[in-house]
This record gives C-alpha cells, sequence and structure tokens, in this order.
C-alpha cells in the first residue's frame, strides 16, 4: 500500500482479493459513504435527474435547452439532481435555480475533473463511482438524458436496466436531442427486432424536445407514487451558499 494514491488503490479492484484487513476497511468505506449520502440527500424532496455532457459548453445548443428544462422542473416543484459539473449539467442546475428550485449536484472525484458548477444549493463529492449512481437513482421521480458521452450512457443504461428489471419503479425515461440519439434508437430497435429486449424495454426512451412536456410526464408520474409529491422550494445552507459536503473516507 505504500506511495500509492487514492486512484491507485481503486485501481486495485481489478486484481482481485487483497488481505481481509483490507477488504473490510474498503467495505466499512463504502459504507460510510453510502449514509453520508442518505443523510444528506435525505429532504431535498422528489428529484429529476438530468444527465448531459460535462464537455458541451454554452455555445452548444443543448446547453440552452438543458437550462429551459432545469427551470420548468423547477417551477413543476422538483429538484433538479445533475452530476454537478460543467457543460449541460450547469446548465440544468442553473435553471433549476432560476425556477426557484432545489439545485443538486453529485460530484465524483476524478484526477481530471473541474470544480463543482457555481448553481448548486447542495453539493456532495462522492469517492466511488457506484454510490454516486445509487444517489442519482434512489431520490429521482424519473430520468432526462441530454447529449453526453460514455458516462451518460453508462447512467442511461443502468437505470434502463433497473427499470426492466424491476428494481425500481416504473418512471419516465426522456431522450432529448432527436438527430443525437437517434443511433441509439435504431440500436434498440435492432435489439428488439433481435428479441434480446422486449417491446416494452424499447418503448422505455421517450424523445422530445420539449422541456414543458417533460415537466408534464414528471409530474403524471409523480402522482402515481404519492411519495414523491412535487413541492416548490429552495435550500440552502446558513451562508446563502452551496454547501460541499467532501467525499471522506471516514464513517460520519
Amino acid at each position: 500500500m505504500t506511495g500509492r494514491s487514492t486512484a491507485d488503490d481503486d485501481r486495485v479492484l481489478l486484481e482481485g482479493p487483497r488481505s481481509r484487513v483490507t477488504e473490510l476497511m474498503r467495505a466499512l468505506r463504502i459504507l460510510a459513504e453510502v449514509v453520508r449520502g442518505f443523510r444528506k440527500l435525505h429532504f431535498v424532496g422528489p428529484c429529476v435527474t438530468v444527465l448531459g455532457s460535462a464537455r458541451l459548453g454554452a455555445e452548444h445548443p443543448a446547453s440552452d435547452q438543458a437550462r429551459r428544462l432545469g427551470f420548468e422542473l423547477a417551477r413543476a416543484g422538483f429538484s433538479v439532481m445533475t452530476g454537478g459539473g460543467p457543460g449541460l449539467m450547469q446548465a440544468a442546475n442553473r435553471g433549476a435555480q432560476e425556477g426557484g428550485g432545489t439545485s443538486v449536484g453529485c460530484t465524483i472525484r476524478l484526477p481530471f475533473e473541474e470544480e463543482p458548477n457555481p448553481y448548486l444549493d447542495l453539493c456532495i463529492d462522492f469517492h466511488y463511482f457506484f454510490v454516486r449512481k445509487l444517489m442519482l437513482v434512489k431520490y429521482s421521480i424519473g430520468f432526462v438524458a441530454l447529449p453526453g458521452g460514455f458516462g451518460t450512457l453508462d447512467e442511461l443504461f443502468e437505470i434502463s436496466t433497473l427499470l426492466q428489471t424491476r428494481r425500481i419503479h416504473d418512471v419516465p425515461i426522456v431522450l432529448m436531442g432527436a438527430d443525437y440519439w437517434r443511433p441509439l434508437l435504431d440500436l434498440a430497435a435492432a435489439m428488439r427486432s433481435a428479441g434480446t429486449i422486449s417491446e416494452e424495454d424499447a418503448a422505455r426512451w421517450v424523445i422530445t424536445e420539449d422541456p414543458v412536456e417533460v415537466a408534464s410526464r414528471m409530474r403524471e408520474s409523480a402522482r402515481q407514487h404519492p411519495l414523491f409529491e412535487p413541492r416548490p422550494h429552495r435550500w440552502l445552507g446558513e451562508s446563502g451558499r452551496a454547501p460541499v459536503v467532501p467525499a471522506g473516507d471516514e464513517p460520519p
């Protein structure tokens, strides 16, 4: 273990079993991060998770769409949760604040990642990817995927798998950016034709370019799940700035 960085320590997950003490300590760090996420997000209210690229800046047409999406979701009474980074995530978080809603970011420690975007009412920094994805799903009444890369696809397919296997409630998945997502929809059609997914699976992804329609779909989803009743609110720390909850290795 001497001389290993945190990132190096993560890579040993691919090297098979370590000592039992090492494995136990890693399990405790994972548990601590899960508990911390549950505690910090318990009162954020029903969320809609918005997925999208950190690399597409304000000049990209999808950025304005993401901002309007965040605004409409906030006006509908939902917290807007993203990965907390720049690009389309930042645009959605900004729109949520402009709409008077709560803007939440679940960031991840990466050696090349930028700082959390400045439009967050609550920012939680995670060390483990799978814990972060758990939080993005657990508190959400629906999901919106804007144009994005591997991270967006990873989250989109994991959510789709959880729905397919009935591990989570039947909630909407909306894709915004028809031209961008067309090859993925063609792939889904080919998978359906080959019998590897069902008609119901293929129909889970809904395409729209209208943020108002997305908010309407999310309200309909919320009506089917009374625990997720939307309510307008803002959540700020005592300082009036977004509190950042760092990724710690010790139990809270």
